[in-house]
């Protein structure tokens, strides 16, 4: 069996290199200075290591005739949204054509990207029909598994995850789950059809999208009346059934992303959902809100944010990632560029940042004094910082905007104005 990976990104290069134990595997990506990194075993997104990727025989091309050797297609590109946060199916349209120009009878195609209930039926389906000429109830088979993989643990999670499976039929199912079960360590999981799966992936992302905006709001209203916030989630983490959910800034390509296809699907069967749109309005607000906070306080302080300095630590938008897709601290930047504020960046993990309206700096080069840092995002390298680094590069009144909590020891210190969200 010769396996196709379409899309050799995030999701699929680790499958790739996972299948490639059992399997002949050609990985394809039309982008070609992605395919020319590979073959030299670099991973330019900083997930996975060159020995690792030395280690496994992969095929890579980004060649359409080299894949159609191939009996199974396994589909792994971006879905993201368009600037009207409608779902931007333009990668998958062009893939859903690029396989069904090279499928054969008895072929299988299997879909990892995140889409709507419905979609894989409605959108991918004809296209792969109208390009093969072949038809899915009698010609080759569809399913759909979608990713779990966690950015910065990648083949663990891939590896340990229980992977969701639903096929156009149950003998597709079944054919689906003896490849994935190569590499997994756990069976998958069955459900009765790819509308099921779809539905499951947008259910997972759509919930703790849910969870995380009650603690964003939560943390609004006690902000304003001078509770912290992490003091409350800790004492009602005393319950044996509360949920201890943290607010932060929630961005991503799965979280920030997901619930907004789900709300698309909503409107054209004739629902307007309530919460999960509103759970998405809270979470989009909290770069404006931490923006705010910061003017405020500089200005409570005698300084005028348009002559003020402030350090951005942590651009991805998660911890211990090089990922800035979708990413709420670049959001936060330019929120707080309305404020005429200068703005420096850093972030271990990322080479360069391409805006020319923000000094973008090695941790090494952070000497400067400021009148305000601000901690966006939790990396691991931040965690063994000392108050005294934080009062050497800051102004005589040191100011800590400390988003994830990293510090907050550092609170109640006359030395320091401390905030948290």
């Amino acid at each position: 069996m010769t396996i196709s990976i379409i899309g050799l990104g995030y999701v699929g290069l680790p499958l790739a290199l996972c299948l490639s134990e059992q399997y002949e595997v050609i990985g394809y990506d039309v982008d070609d200075n992605r395919i020319a990194s590979l073959k030299q075993g670099i991973d330019n997104n900083q997930e996975l290591k060159s020995d690792f990727i030395r280690s496994r025989v992969v095929s890579y091309t980004s060649h359409i005739e080299q894949i159609r050797q191939a009996s199974v297609y396994i589909i792994a590109v971006p879905t993201d949204i368009d600037s009207s946060d409608q779902p931007d199916l333009s990668h998958l349209i062009k893939a859903c054509q690029t396989v069904g120009g090279c499928i054969n009878k008895g072929d299988l195609v299997i879909y990892e990207s995140t889409v709507y209930p419905g979609c894989t039926e409605e959108v991918c389906i004809p296209i792969l029909e109208s390009q093969s000429g072949l038809n899915i109830h009698k010609d080759f088979q569809v399913a759909y598994s979608p990713e779990r993989i966690v950015p910065g643990q990648i083949i663990e999670t891939l590896i340990n995850s229980i992977k969701i499976v639903g096929a156009n039929d149950h003998k597709t199912a079944n054919r689906v789950c003896a490849i994935y079960e190569q590499f997994l360590s756990k069976p998958c999981h069955r459900v009765s059809s790819i509308k099921a799966a779809e539905a499951t992936k947008i259910l997972e992302n759509t919930q703790r999208d849910l969870n995380i905006s009650l603690m964003n709001e939560m943390a609004i209203i006690l902000d304003k009346m001078d509770i912290d916030s992490g003091e409350v989630i800790n004492a009602a983490a005393t319950k044996w059934n509360f949920h201890p959910y943290k607010p932060g800034l929630v961005g991503g390509h799965c979280i920030s992303v997901d619930p907004l296809y789900l709300i698309h699907k909503a409107k054209q069967l004739g629902h307007i959902p309530q919460v999960i749109a509103a759970g998405r309005r809270v979470n989009d607000y909290i770069p404006k809100f931490i923006a705010t906070k910061v003017a405020q306080t500089l200005i409570n302080n005698g300084i005028n944010p348009g002559n003020s300095t402030v350090l951005i630590m942590g651009l991805s938008f998660k911890e211990n990632v090089a990922d800035i897709r979708n990413s709420r601290t670049i959001e936060l930047i330019h929120n707080l560029q309305e404020y005429s504020i200068e703005i420096h960046t850093v972030d271990p993990g990322i080479q360069s940042f391409t805006d020319s309206s923000v000094h973008f700096k090695a941790t090494a080069e952070i000497r400067g004094e400021y009148d305000a840092i601000v901690i966006a995002v939790s990396h691991e390298v931040f965690k063994d910082l000392t108050f005294d680094w934080f009062i050497a590069r800051s102004m005589s009144t040191a100011i800590l905007f400390d988003v994830k909590g990293l510090y907050t020891h550092f609170k109640g210190n006359e030395n320091l104005i401390y905030w948290s969200l």
